[in-house]
This record gives structure tokens, C-alpha cells and sequence, in this order.
């Protein structure tokens, strides 16, 4: 398992502002920005949004404030420019769709002008007859001629690459060696959609040639695709990248990590108060190993001794528990007065103060009564009365489902605002039929710990997305542990998350 740095080292990692940030963004980010420091080379950030159907406005923002915040730099970027700018996709589709007609012009893809409805039904035969899923290779095998008619006749199509029928292909992994793939297994992958924009796997190589990537370092989920990118720069006659990809983040029942079971957001993990300096350590413990079974180091320890050989291929095992008791190893080591800036800053900031005081100011009369007031607005996992979270007349598995059934109603919204909070659960109350009373008390009590406080939406856009859903979480799993009504069986609601 050796790695070639014999080129100038130029890594990257490609976010797609899709929702918010991932910690397995972080993750990844944090090894390619090691690697660069650890080889003197440069470390890129590029914006994959080609995927307009899911792409969000606010999220590419959120990603690079949330690796600044993480404590990551980089050399070149849509934020800070280089020489092989833009760096965003959506504003090099011109560049794509040059390539695209080069491989056309070679004969190594071809134009599909099947549509949706015959490309579902030929995967669901194709399942019926217990054949690999994928396309039929229908257009294929059209003339360059009829091909070029239907193009100029205005027939919306995509453009597919040739993978070979036979053979293989095998590429040398950093970490797992040669990796071999029989070509027969693969399909012929849309390169270009109809609307213009590129797949990931076109505008991924073109991206790593143009921006001369020498080490592709990401997560595995990507090895069954990178035998399709290593026939493209055949194709193209580029030399590849060299490749590694890293274990995925796990949960301690070795699935890979989701929101539905933990918090993944870098946003929570912020809010909660973990210190950059120790979620990079911890999350460098995720597959490395630094040696003499040291657990605490610095980022600048871990270039130092760096190496790709020394990542673990078992999954590693977000653990929260591990996690908080990095911080707290952080935060006892912490001088006084930083300790304070960090209150000032990130606690008891002045943004969030003027949130939350125009929520209270009507409901105290002393000062000394602040703290208690507000107290859930600064808190992260709560404490619950189970009794306080029933909805008069159900029992707790009824709860627990209705509260479960409201956060998949609120996981999907993009904007986090009272309007738009209010607008998602009367949605919600009419879809289930439900009543106000129903969702709203065990709601109020799942994100504050209480059932008389500030408005509820209100209360929600200040604690913010990511402790809300957290909250709702926990207060699912305390609802589920409780005993069924005497004479009942109930079906629990399996929402219940790990515990930090």
C-alpha cells in the first residue's frame, strides 16, 4: 500500500451545498488537508452543484464557515480564487459539455434519447428477470447518422460513455491496493443530463485533470464508481489520479452514519460547544492511528507523523461519548481567559442574547430569574418528565409516533423560520388529521423540557434546526422506554439515538 508523491501534491475535497453541513464533510476535508501540509502541496475546495434539483442557496456558505470554524484552510477555492477558477460547478457547464462532445467525436459515448418512463421500465424488468439493474445499452447502437438527426430535430437526450463489455479494470487504492472491477457489471454511465449539466462523473474528472488533482482522497462509497472514472481518463488518454479512500464514519452498530439515528451537522456540533481543536482530533482518531495509543494531539502533531498506512480499514465508530470527553480534556486545558471569549462568543454572544430576550422580557421581573427562564435556549440534551411529554389520551407509543411523524414533516424543510415552521405543521396536522393539541404540547415539551414557555415556534427558530431535532430525538427514545398501558402491547418507535 504505497502512495506516489513524486508529482506535485494537489488535493481536494467537492462538497455539494445540497443541505446542511456534514461532519463526514469535515472528515474527509480534515485527511486531504493533512496530507497537502504533510507533502508540501495544496489543498482546493471545489462546489459540486450541478444537482440543481436538490442544490440550496444557503448551503454553500454554510459548508466553507463550517471548515473555517472547523479550522481548516485551503489554497484555492470559490471564496478565495486560484488560478483554475471557478471553482464551482454550475459555472463551468460549458467546459463539460466540450469534453462531452470530445468523447463523441472519438466514439467513446454515444447520445440516449430514451425517456424517463422507458428507463424505469426497463430497470424494473430487468429486477424481474433478476438481471443487474441499469440501462440496456438501447441507443447504443444508433447510427452517427440517426443519432445526428434526432439531435438536430430537437429530441431532448443525454450523452452516455462506452464502457467496454469485457475485460477489467483495476485502479491502486492507498490503503486496499490493486482493486479490480469486471467491466461486464458496470453501466453506461450518463455523462451529461438533458438539461445541460453534467453527472458527478464527468465533471469529477474533468475537474481533477483541469485543476491538475494529483491524490483523489475520499470516502469508499466512491470505489464502486472509480473504475467509470478510470476508464474516462482512458478515454481521454489523461493520467488519473492516485486513489484512497477512507473508511466511513460509522454508528456503533457498524451502519453508516445518518441523521435519522445521530446529529451529522457540523452546525449542532458547534451549538453544542465542542471546540474545533478537539472535534479535529477526534475526528483524526476515525481510522489513524497516531502511535503509543496517544489519543490527545494537536493538528500539527498529526502532519508530523502522518501517513496514509496508517489508516484502519474497520469502520470507524462515531462515538459521542469519545467525543465529549476529548472536549472536555480541551476545555480543562483551556487558559481562563479564553475560556471566557469562548462563552462570550459562541454561549452567551451577543446575536443569540438578542434572539432570545425579546421571547422573555414580558415573563420575568427580575433579572435573577434570567437563567431559569431560558435556561433550555443554552442547553443541549434536556432532562424529561415522561409524564409531561404524553398527549392526553395516548399512550406513549402514540406519542413517541406522532412526535417521530413531526420530525420527518420538519426534516425537510430548508429554511428554519416561524413562518415557515407553522407552515410544515398545519401541513402536518391536516395530512395525519390531527389536532393542535395532539403535536404542539409534546412538541413544546421535546424542545424546551417544559410546557410553559415562550411560543413554540418562536422558541424553535432560536434553539435552532439541529438541537430541535436532537431534542425531539431523545424525547422519542424517553417516550419508547416507558412501560405500555397494563393490558396493551405496544410497537415502539424506532427513533431512539445514541447517547453523549
Amino acid at each position: 500500500m504505497t502512495t506516489d508523491t513524486s508529482r506535485p501534491v494537489r488535493v481536494r475535497i467537492a462538497p455539494s451545498p445540497t443541505g446542511d453541513p456534514h461532519i463526514g464533510t469535515a472528515y474527509i476535508a480534515l485527511f486531504n488537508y493533512v496530507f497537502a501540509q504533510k507533502h508540501n502541496g495544496q489543498f482546493i475546495v471545489r462546489i459540486e452543484d450541478t444537482d440543481q434539483s436538490r442544490f440550496r442557496k444557503d448551503s454553500e456558505a454554510m459548508i466553507l464557515d463550517c471548515l473555517k470554524w472547523v479550522g481548516l484552510t485551503w489554497d484555492e477555492g470559490p471564496d478565495v480564487g486560484g488560478p483554475h477558477a471557478p471553482y464551482r460547478q454550475s459555472e463551468r457547464t460549458q467546459l463539460y459539455r466540450e469534453y462531452a462532445n470530445v468523447l463523441l467525436g472519438k466514439g467513446h459515448a454515444y447520445r440516449c434519447f430514451c425517456s424517463s418512463e422507458r428507463l424505469e421500465n426497463v430497470r424494473k424488468d430487468r429486477m424481474a428477470q433478476k438481471l443487474q439493474g441499469g440501462y440496456d445499452r438501447h441507443c447504443r447502437t444508433l447510427s452517427a447518422d440517426i443519432s445526428e438527426q434526432k439531435s438536430k430535430a430537437g429530441e431532448p437526450f443525454t450523452i452516455r460513455m462506452k464502457m467496454p463489455f469485457i475485460g477489467h479494470t483495476t485502479f491502486n487504492d492507498g490503503l486496499r491496493g490493486p482493486v479490480s472491477f469486471e467491466n461486464e457489471g458496470i453501466d453506461d454511465q450518463v455523462l451529461l443530463k438533458s438539461d445541460g449539466f453534467p453527472t458527478y462523473h464527468l465533471a469529477n474528472v474533468v475537474d481533477d485533470h483541469e485543476m491538475q488533482i494529483s491524490h483523489v482522497i475520499r470516502g469508499e462509497e466512491w470505489i464502486s464508481s472509480t473504475p467509470k472514472h478510470v476508464v474516462l481518463y482512458q478515454m481521454f488518454g489523461w493520467q488519473p489520479p492516485e486513489f484512497t479512500h477512507l473508511p466511513l464514519l460509522r454508528n456503533a452498530d457498524k451502519s453508516k452514519i445518518s441523521k435519522r439515528k445521530q446529529p451529522t451537522s457540523i452546525l449542532y456540533f458547534r451549538r453544542k460547544g465542542i471546540l474545533p481543536d478537539a472535534l479535529r482530533n477526534f475526528l483524526a482518531l476515525m481510522g489513524w492511528s497516531y502511535g503509543d495509543d496517544k489519543e490527545i494531539f494537536s493538528t500539527k502533531d498529526m502532519i508530523e507523523h502522518f501517513s496514509l498506512q496508517r489508516m484502519t480499514l474497520g469502520g470507524p465508530v462515531f462515538d459521542l461519548e469519545k467525543l465529549a470527553w476529548i472536549n472536555g480534556h480541551y476545555m480543562r486545558h483551556m487558559p481562563t481567559d479564553a475560556y471566557v471569549n469562548h462563552l462570550r462568543k459562541e454561549v452567551f454572544s451577543e446575536d443569540y442574547l438578542t434572539q432570545v430576550v425579546p421571547l422573555i422580557r414580558d415573563r420575568i421581573e427580575k433579572f435573577e430569574d434570567f437563567i431559569a427562564a431560558t435556561h433550555f435556549f443554552f442547553s443541549g440534551d434536556l432532562r424529561y418528565d415522561p409524564q409531561l411529554l404524553l398527549t392526553k389520551g395516548r399512550s406513549p407509543s402514540e406519542t413517541a409516533k406522532i412526535l417521530s411523524d413531526a420530525l420527518d414533516a420538519l426534516e425537510v424543510l430548508e429554511s428554519w423560520t416561524v413562518t415557515d415552521l407553522t407552515a410544515a405543521m398545519e401541513s402536518f396536522l391536516a395530512s395525519k388529521n390531527l389536532k393542535a393539541k395532539d403535536v404542539y404540547m409534546p412538541l413544546r415539551v421535546a424542545t424546551t423540557g417544559a410546557k410553559e414557555t415562550p411560543p413554540l415556534f418562536d422558541s424553535m427558530q432560536v434553539v435552532g434546526k439541529e438541537m430541535v431535532r436532537r431534542r425531539i430525538r431523545c424525547a422519542v427514545s424517553v417516550l419508547n422506554a416507558m412501560p405500555a398501558p397494563e393490558g396493551t402491547t405496544e410497537q415502539k418507535t424506532p427513533a431512539a439515538p445514541q447517547k453523549n
